[in-house]
Parts: structure tokens; C-alpha cells; sequence
């Protein structure tokens, strides 16, 4: 059973097949979770389950599941988050209608400037720095190491923010539940605190494979263009680079998927190794509190839970959890 997550705010949300679980901790020390069925595109189309397609409409469709639970885990963590449905949803106002709306435009935006700060910039300095526009294969070794410098630099930056690093924490979290469950270990917090905190199949993994796989598609277009038109401009660059996005995120899910059935094998470890290098800052040592949170989101996700909506007293005590830092 493939199992996935995402910390947000004060929590985290886990994903099972069709089911969505998300686990938060509010001011007063209590745990609230929420559920919600969720039926994938590739299950409603099965063209959709084809290889490269399904990584492409998964990457949206977390972008969407991400965004939704990082504005319920917002709400519940406030200090007064206000009175709560049957389904663990602070009651409010707003309309099911303007919710979606605000969401779509959310999603969108984050789209956008995804695709302007990893994409087209990178494209823009290359072209201005470096006299390599004729040549596909170092132009595009240029504009990638340019995309892995800014993802890095943006990591660190917001490494440093108190938020952040607490995310980062919960994201630490996730990865040990996800891995107790994946070695049959209890659902339990002494369980959970062995566990290493860096997982092949990340989401920060995913990102660095991205902007490697973008390299290879793109000298190869760019090769291809050149032959045709003879030569290449930024805004053709533009043109025919960022359609391909879409194909880029398929195929890089296709690698962190094999790599990580793979990860035992001397190639699977050289591929999953700077993804896992990465976590290092993406993630951080969780407290038991933390884990806590995250195995409600999982034994929710599983159907193993109780209500949704139904508030948990604090179980443990939020010491930090210490063992050996894995290699």
C-alpha cells in the first residue's frame, strides 16, 4: 500500500488509497484530526495510471491536497479557531463556492511563481551570463546548476525562520511514521523515534530529480530546435521549454519511483543519495508530541482512528526524541 504525506502547520497530512487524513495539534495541547475520501484522476481515467501521465496528474492533484490542508491545519492551530462541525472543520461563513474559488486562485498563483522562480528566471540568467545559447547540452547545464543554486539558497533562507524549521520537524515526523509503517514496526511513538527521518520518495527528493531530469529533456528539445531553425532565442527557449513542465514532473516521477524500489541497489542509492543529502535541511529531529500528531494522521488515513473531529489529550510528553543520526 503506497502511503504519502505532507507536514503543515502544527501537523501533518498523510495520504492512503482513497483517503486523506490530516492530524493537527491546537493551542490547547489537543489533537484534532479530519478525513476526507479522495478518488484520484488515474482512477477515474485509467489512461491516466500510464507511466509518466500519472506523475503528472499526481503532482497536481498534491499540489491541491498540500494547499487545502495547509489552510484547515492554519485554522485549527489558531488560538481561537472557533466552534467545529461534525467533520473536525472550523464552522465560518464562507461559502463552499468562494472556499474553492479562493483555493483555485491559491493553487494558480503558486503555479505561476513556481514556474517564474525555477524556471524562466534560470533561463533569463543563463542567457545574460553565459555565451552558451547555441549550445543545448552546456546552456542547459548552466540553467539547471542556476535552478539547484536557487532552490538551495531559497531552502537555507527559510531554513532559518522559526515557523519553517518547526514544519520542518513535523516534516521529520511524517518520514518516520511513513517508514515504521512501511517496515511493519507498531503505530507507536518509541516506534516511530528509530526510524530515520530521510525518505527516498520526498517530496524535496522529488524537486532536485526535477531539475536534473529537466537538463536531459531539454538539451535534447533545444538540439532539435536548433536543427530546425538554426538557431534559439529566450522567448523560443520559453515557448517550447515550459509546455514541457507537465512532461518533466512525469518523468522525474517515474525515477523517484524506481529509484526508491531500487534504493538497496548501488544505482538506486547514487540517485536518491543528493535528494536524501537535501533533507539535511529540509527536515529536522521531531519531538514526541510531533510524532504523536503524525501517527493520528496515519492511523486516520489507514481508517484506524477514531472520529474525525474528535480531540485527543496529550499522550506524551513533548521531550525531544534522541538516537543515532542515520548515515
Amino acid at each position: 500500500m503506497a502511503i504519502g504525506g505532507q507536514a503543515v502547520i502544527e501537523g501533518v497530512m498523510m495520504r492512503a488509497p482513497g483517503m486523506v487524513a490530516t492530524a493537527v495539534r491546537r493551542s490547547d495541547g489537543s489533537i484534532t484530526v479530519r478525513t476526507e475520501k479522495h478518488r484520484s484522476l488515474a482512477e477515474r481515467f485509467p489512461f491516466l495510471r500510464l507511466p509518466v501521465f500519472r506523475g503528472a496528474v499526481g503532482l497536481v492533484e498534491m499540489m491541491v491536497i498540500g494547499i487545502r490542508t495547509l489552510n484547515y491545519s492554519a485554522e485549527m492551530s489558531l488560538e481561537e479557531p472557533g466552534q467545529l462541525d461534525e467533520s473536525g472543520t472550523a464552522v465560518d461563513e464562507t461559502s463552499t463556492s468562494s472556499r474553492n474559488l479562493k483555493l483555485g486562485l491559491t493553487v494558480g498563483f503558486a503555479l505561476l511563481a513556481g514556474i517564474a522562480l525555477f524556471f524562466a528566471l534560470p533561463l533569463l540568467l543563463t542567457s545574460m551570463l553565459f555565451s552558451v545559447g547555441q549550445d543545448p547540452l552546456w546552456f542547459n547545464v548552466a540553467t539547471g546548476a542556476i535552478r539547484v543554486a536557487l532552490l538551495l539558497g531559497y531552502l537555507v533562507v527559510i531554513s532559518m525562520m522559526r515557523d519553517i524549521r518547526r514544519l520542518f520537524e513535523y516534516h521529520g515526523a511524517e518520514h518516520k511514521v511513513v517508514f515504521a509503517f512501511e517496515v511493519g514496526q507498531p503505530l507507536e511513538v518509541p516506534a516511530a523515534a528509530t526510524q530515520s527521518r530521510f525518505h527516498p520518495r520526498c517530496g524535496t527528493s522529488f524537486l532536485l530529480i526535477v531539475m536534473l531530469s529537466a537538463i536531459l529533456l531539454f538539451s535534447m528539445v533545444d538540439t532539435l530546435m536548433i536543427l530546425w531553425l538554426g538557431r534559439l532565442t529566450l522567448p523560443i527557449r520559453l515557448m517550447t521549454h515550459l509546455p514541457l513542465i507537465p512532461l518533466v514532473g512525469g518523468l522525474s516521477y517515474e525515477v523517484i519511483r524506481l529509484s526508491a524500489r531500487h534504493s538497496r541497489s548501488l544505482i538506486g542509492r547514487l540517485i536518491v543519495a543528493p535528494g536524501l543529502w537535501l533533507q539535511r535541511i529540509t527536515t529536522r529531529e521531531p519531538d514526541a508530541g510531533q510524532l504523536e500528531v503524525a501517527l493520528a494522521a496515519l492511523r486516520a488515513a489507514l481508517g484506524e482512528g477514531e472520529a474525525p473531529g474528535t480531540l485527543h489529550p496529550v499522550a506524551v510528553a513533548y521531550n525531544p526524541v534522541t538516537h543515532a543520526e542515520p548515515a
